[in-house]
């Protein structure tokens, strides 16, 4: 490929990319009231906003987890415009060394919000100099080592620290203790909450479909709005290809085309399910086993495959292992095997 192509094709990528990342700008609500689903969530943050603001103070600090896609960005960007508050986001990957985080607190302005995603990556240095600054307002600085090293205290103005993370498991209890504004955990949407969704996504992005198109897409939207909403968008785009107006019948042969099927499985789901009844008698089988199994990251696994998996009751997490259930099993149109107990497979 000579250069140019090269630089043309660069270009369209980062088109694509930049119109990407406005769609999913366009399609956040700007409002609590935009907001669908998380009812009790959103009952508990309005009371926290508006006592902080009435003592003219920040809220306090925030965690949120659950499973990726369910809206945990897209409260802390609600939180910011309710207070009209600036918002920098950053991610516990991106945090590498102490002097990183120091950098960013010491960037904050009063009142500005600092959303943390995937907190749950922070290593244990840089978690230690974040403690004094969540619950006193100081950053705690060591220069030098040894004898000779001395600690300089900063102060940092009043600012709101929400957190996201998939693996509440993996927070340090102290590190969890001090967000004294409150841990929420978000639920998967029901199919009515998705259509709503979905009903105000394609009323922004002008696409036209029936109601038994849109309530098909909620039904294989593994009860995310961020999956209904990439569908969306998928439909549109074959709808537009296929010179078709989007009713049941495209959503099928979109959907169809993207390896979704009845129940939102993509091929991965059926992957695991797959391996852990042909290769595994339906299990128990570890995490380290089925993962290498099936060529893949165990976080991948975990944080993408299973919530979903177990959600929908197609797959048991036992002390001993992961269980094809039998729901799972008639999915996949396969029936249990008969396994000695002598031969179950190891963890």
């Amino acid at each position: 490929m000579s250069e140019e192509k090269k630089l043309k094709k660069g270009d369209r990528e980062a088109d694509e990319d930049v119109v990407s990342s406005f769609l999913d700008r366009t399609l956040r609500p700007s409002r609590f009231d935009e907001y669908v689903g998380q009812k009790a969530i959103k009952d508990n943050l309005k009371i926290l906003i508006e006592a902080a603001m009435e003592r003219s103070h920040p809220p306090e600090h925030v965690l949120f987890y659950g499973p990726p896609g369910l809206g945990k960005t897209t409260l802390a960007h609600l939180i910011a415009k309710e207070t009209s508050s600036q918002m920098k986001s950053t991610s516990g990957p991106a945090i590498e060394k102490v002097g990183d985080l120091a950098s960013v607190l010491t960037n904050l302005s009063a009142g500005d919000i600092l959303f943390i995603d995937e907190i749950h990556r922070l290593n244990s240095a840089v978690e230690e100099i974040l403690y004094p600054a969540m619950e006193s307002g100081h950053l705690d600085i060591i220069i030098g080592k040894g004898p000779s090293a001395r600690t300089i205290q900063l102060e940092l103005p009043p600012f709101t620290l929400i957190a996201a993370t998939t693996k509440i498991g993996s927070l340090s209890s102290p590190l969890r203790s001090r967000f004294s504004g409150g841990i929420f955990r978000l639920e998967f949407y029901s199919s009515d909450e998705i259509e709503k969704i979905l009903e105000r996504s394609s009323n922004l992005l002008e696409i036209e479909m029936t109601e038994d198109a849109r309530r098909e897409v909620a039904r294989r939207s593994r009860r995310t709005p961020r999956t209904a909403n990439y569908l969306l968008k998928r439909i549109r785009d074959f709808g537009q290809v296929r010179k078709k107006k989007i009713d049941k019948d495209v959503v099928d042969e979109a959907l169809s085309l993207l390896g979704i099927d009845s129940e939102g499985l993509n091929a991965s789901d059926r992957a695991i399910l797959e391996i852990l009844i042909d290769k595994f008698a339906g299990g128990p089988v570890g995490i380290n086993t089925l993962a290498a199994a099936l060529s893949e990251e165990e976080n991948t696994i975990e944080e993408f495959n299973e919530p979903y998996l177990l959600q929908i009751g197609f797959l048991e997490r036992t002390p001993r292992g992961r269980t094809v259930t039998d729901l799972g099993y008639k999915h996949m149109k396969k029936s249990p095997a008969k396994v000695p107990v002598e031969q179950d497979k190891l963890l």
